[in-house]
């Protein structure tokens, strides 16, 4: 294990990165706007659960769509320029919404097709702006960047709701949807600064073989592809189970909203707590550590199928938090220095699929299933296949493989004596 000696500072002095920083909080401080917002848009134009569960479907189901193309084309123009016109795009379309719910004429087709084409628009943003970082960091400080930008998302998780809710009860939803727009605006004034050498790379063949030769790299590689598949399995049966039935476990036994609201802040809580041990702790075998905390997902999901009190819960939903917010960092920048920079975009949608595609069908299934089997075995079934598949990318996943960068000579000599090699 490395300790991270340098100062954090040091990254934000880097122009570039700098820039994407700031277009990057900006951008996701809008996006935990939009939940609360579009939530009660749709239910004041239609006071419907069926019609807001087509909305949300109607935001993600272009990403699975669409993000593969995305990898394709970010890896064959400049990265930065596809996140502009990702956030132009999204940016209008929530423009339109909100001066639609402003004016009071909104109707759902409306609200539909608009969160169609902003679902289709971050399909191309999300695997541009993975490898995007890795354009303008050196290798040896990825870890540190990626979890500058995941601090930043888990505390706009936080925030961005709280004034989500503060402005849909004093303005209306319209407004926090007019000011989602506004962030992407800015986000796109900032992007378009960003200055990162062209690359070079193979010649551009059609979509097809581009799309391929992207598979291939996911695919030569155990440690990848094994983990994709995690992720998968984290949305379809995990998350999806927790996110379903932990609602209406907070309101049948643990006291109600207040009990589910305790246990989402603890979670938000303990992200940022890992976000924060990645910026100085780097593990010799970073997705080993991984996928070793990844086991601290599944208590929570024995203990909300035991009805534990929603205190101790929390205190386990925490422990995720830090697992995941820790992972997210070190996964990313493991990604970024592992595969080569000019297939990096499409690698990372295929990535960005596999955490997204079956999330809809997880959420759709665990209802049925809670009814057929009982709530009870259905989460602790969840637990129990959540930690199967940690155990079996621990064993066979050839995550054991994958080892940090080692600092450069120069880094060695910013970092305290007694901190460097240390294990």
């Amino acid at each position: 294990m490395r300790l991270l000696g340098r100062d954090v500072t040091q990254i934000l002095r880097e122009r570039d990165f700098r820039l994407i920083f700031g277009a990057w909080s900006i951008s996701v401080f809008g996006d935990f706007l939009v939940p609360v917002a579009l939530a009660f848009a749709v239910l004041e134009v239609t006071n419907s659960a069926t019609d807001l569960g087509l909305v949300l479907a109607a935001r993600v189901l272009p990403i699975v769509v669409f993000i593969l193309a995305g990898g394709v084309w970010a890896d064959r123009l400049p990265r930065q320029y596809v996140i502009v016109a990702s956030n132009l795009v999204r940016g209008t379309s929530q423009a339109v919404l909100g001066a639609l719910l402003v004016l009071g004429s909104a109707r759902l087709w409306e609200i539909v097709a608009l969160q169609v084409v902003h679902g289709a628009a971050t399909a191309f943003s999300r695997p541009a702006g993975t490898a995007l970082v890795a354009d303008v960091i050196p290798p040896t400080r990825l870890q540190q960047a990626n979890a500058l930008l995941f601090l930043a998302m888990s505390v706009c998780g936080i925030a961005g709701p709280a004034l989500a809710g503060v402005l849909v009860v004093a303005a209306g939803a319209g407004w926090a949807l007019v000011i989602d727009a506004a962030t992407f605006l800015s986000a796109a004034a900032l992007m378009a600064r960003v200055r990162v050498a062209r690359r070079v790379g193979a010649v551009r063949r059609n979509f097809r073989a581009e799309l391929a030769a992207g598979w291939h790299e996911v695919r030569r590689r155990r440690w990848l592809w094994s983990s994709i598949g995690y992720f998968a399995v984290f949305q379809l049966v995990n998350l999806s189970t927790f996110l379903v039935l932990g609602p209406v476990i907070s309101k049948e036994t643990l006291g109600g909203a207040g009990a589910w609201a305790l246990i989402a802040t603890a979670f938000g809580v303990g992200d940022v707590v890992g976000n924060l041990i990645a910026l100085r702790v780097e593990p010799e075998r970073p997705l080993r550590a991984v996928f070793v905390l990844s086991f601290l997902t599944v208590p929570s999901l024995i203990l909300l199928g035991l009805e534990a009190p929603a205190l101790a819960i929390a205190g386990t939903e925490a422990l995720g938090g830090v697992a995941v917010g820790y992972a997210d960092a070190v996964w990313h920048s493991s990604l970024q220095r592992h595969v080569p920079r000019q297939a990096l975009s499409r690698v990372s949608a295929y990535d960005w699929l596999g955490s997204t595609a079956l999330r809809p069908i997880g959420l759709a299934l665990a209802g049925p299933i809670a009814v057929a089997v009982g709530t009870e075995a259905t989460l602790l079934g969840a637990a129990g296949l959540s930690a199967t598949a940690s155990l079996l990318v621990l064993v066979g996943g050839g995550v054991r493989d994958v080892r940090r960068i080692p600092a450069e000579p120069a880094e060695r000599e910013a970092v305290p004596a007694a901190l460097v090699g240390s294990r």
